[in-house]
């Protein structure tokens, strides 16, 4: 009997568990299945949205969370996520997006001009930028909870609702501030139509987009330093011609630079968003334009510094690193006050030892080369950056990377006794070698992220140095923490003389070497550095503060170089 009651006491138990059970089951899958549905769905509409614009004539973006107020421009209603075109600023809402792509043209890269040769504004409702004054009334604009106000998208002028019967119909777009920068529709338009395309016609075709007319090109990498590139693309898009900005992630700079062939000769700039490395690509691809004869079509280069290092644009005063701190129009600004400098370009060739049938490797050097253990921390930084992209995605970042690895060698010493090891010849005469770590041959300023290497501690005289004087400046370093010493002016670097032609013989084993941050190992070696061409730079002279012009030294106050003081425009007249 109770063997029975027990059964029937545990069937009753585990009638009542399996409820339970089946309650806890959905409770789990049910959530996890939704889950797993939803992101199935948002993968779905997120894959046909990408196709979507692609398709579309607009620069569409989607955000799921606006920065600001944002109203649909065109039901009006308030946004929370949705799209925003990067070339002319309409914002819609998810449900109305595919209506707003039909009905709202976007900005015309080539258009005809308007009656009597002038052009006319191009509007867009709401959203205007925040403090945006009125052309008419003088008031700002975008103050009300909802969409309202005029923006035209080529001269960026705002104007009430209420302003706009007010508005001249003499009033035109004459393209806003930086006019001298953007390329207008009606000149592409032109173009289009001449028959013979000779630089002679793009000159009289830009003598009517006014005498000081110097349009440019804005290239940006999207992967330097703090991955800004893709944001910059937007800013300028909205204040430029959308045919002048260029993603170097596409569409490489060789092919990007083919519209300087349709613009008038000698009057190009080229804007390059991105770090030292992307410099340099971009003036390889100018190298290029020479070898085809396109040397009238040549630009001048500005840099916004996007890297790592950005010891070049600090050279030419363009700063150590950009971050957003100042605007694109104060960009702009900025390069409309420029003066045009010539800076030396390098050839490095480098002949492996014992490979007779192999072409030596050539490579085109703007800032410095090396070899010990400033190369060896690019060589460690690069290879740590190919395995993981995804964590160099800020500049502090980069940086705390290369401090660890400079650490680390000041105790390993992986490049002591360099001086037993390679030659050194200047101008063809033999120098010998103390006790050293590390070779490094500048062209520039600057070096190691902002560091004056050439100077140190500022207070031994020293040659001058300049972009253009043809010279390299050669110094040598004990090692690891000789560097930071020299980067925190404690100490001043073995200055080893300056040249015309540089050479090095690797006698043994296998070393880091650089150039320019592109870091590699190599065996047996001779290394040859000699000019290659020079190259058109814009350089901003900034003003000093009073602190900065009581910390220059006489020395520098003599010697005036393009990182110390302003410099006299270049021009084919007087070329130095």
């Amino acid at each position: 009997m109770s063997s029975d009651g027990a059964e029937a006491q545990g069937d009753c138990g585990s009638r009542r568990e399996w409820p339970l059970l089946l309650w806890t089951s959905l409770a789990v899958v049910v959530p996890v299945a939704f889950v797993l549905w939803c992101s199935a769905r948002r993968s779905k509409r997120k894959s046909s949205m990408e196709e979507f614009f692609r398709k579309s004539k607009h620069g569409w973006h989607y955000t799921d969370l606006f920065n600001k107020p944002t109203y649909c421009c065109v039901c009006a209603q308030h946004i929370l996520h949705g799209a925003f075109c990067e070339c002319c600023g309409v914002c819609v809402d998810e449900q109305c997006l595919r209506g707003a792509d039909r009905s709202m043209p976007c900005k015309e890269i080539m258009a005809p001009c308007g009656p009597g040769g002038s052009a006319e504004h191009r509007w867009v409702r709401g959203n205007v930028p925040l403090a945006s004054y009125c052309a008419v009334c003088k008031q700002q604009c975008g103050t009300q909870p909802k969409l309202c106000d005029h923006r035209c998208v080529w001269c960026q002028t705002t104007v009430h609702d209420d302003c706009m019967d007010s508005l001249s119909t003499a009033d035109v777009c004459d393209l806003g501030e930086f006019r001298s920068l953007i390329i207008p529709p009606h000149y592409l338009y032109q173009v289009s139509k001449l028959r013979r395309r000779h630089p002679d016609e793009f000159s009289k075709l830009g003598a009517t987009c006014g005498g000081g007319w110097n349009p440019i090109l804005v290239l940006a990498n999207t992967r330097s330093g703090n991955n800004m590139g893709e944001a910059l693309l937007g800013e300028f898009r909205t204040v430029l011609n959308p045919v002048q900005v260029f993603d170097l992630s596409v569409l490489p700079p060789t092919k990007a630079l083919q519209l300087c062939n349709l613009l008038p000769p000698g009057r190009v700039q080229v804007l390059v968003c991105g770090g030292d490395g992307t410099v340099g690509w971009v003036l390889d691809a100018i190298d290029a334009m020479k070898l085809k004869a396109q040397d009238q079509f040549i630009p001048r280069v500005t840099i916004l510094p996007l890297g790592t290092g950005n010891d070049l644009s600090n050279t030419l005063g363009w700063g150590a690193g950009y971050a957003g701190e100042i605007p694109v129009e104060q960009v702009l600004r900025n390069i409309l006050d420029a003066e045009v400098v010539q800076m030396d370009r390098w050839k490095v060739q480098v002949a492996s030892k014992g490979v007779y049938f192999r072409k030596p490797k050539v490579l085109s050097m703007n800032n410095y080369f090396s070899v010990g253990p400033d190369a060896l921390m690019a060589l460690n930084f690069h290879a740590h950056r190919e395995k993981t992209p995804s964590f160099f995605s800020s500049r502090i970042i980069n940086k705390a990377v290369y401090f660890l690895y400079g650490t680390r060698d000041c105790l390993v010493q992986e490049c002591k006794d360099l001086d037993k090891r390679i030659e050194l010849e200047l101008d063809g005469e033999r120098v010998e070698l103390p006790s050293l770590e590390g070779i490094i041959v500048c062209n520039i300023g600057y070096w190691g992220g902002g560091c004056r290497l050439w100077e140190g501690m500022g207070d031994e005289p020293c040659p001058p140095t300049r972009l253009d004087d043809g010279l390299l400046e050669v110094v040598g370093v004990f090692g690891s923490f000789h560097c930071a010493q020299i980067q925190v002016k404690m100490a001043n670097p073995v200055r080893l003389g300056q040249a015309h032609t540089v050479r090095l013989v690797l006698k043994s084993s296998t070393m880091p070497m650089q150039v320019d941050g592109e870091p590699w190992a190599q065996g047996p070696c001779t290394i040859t550095i000699t000019h290659k061409t020079q190259a058109l730079m814009l350089y901003h002279s900034s003003e000093q503060t009073d602190d900065e012009e009581d910390e220059t030294s006489a020395s520098e106050a003599e010697s005036l170089t393009p990182q110390d003081s302003p410099r006299p425009p270049w021009s084919p007249a007087n070329p130095t």
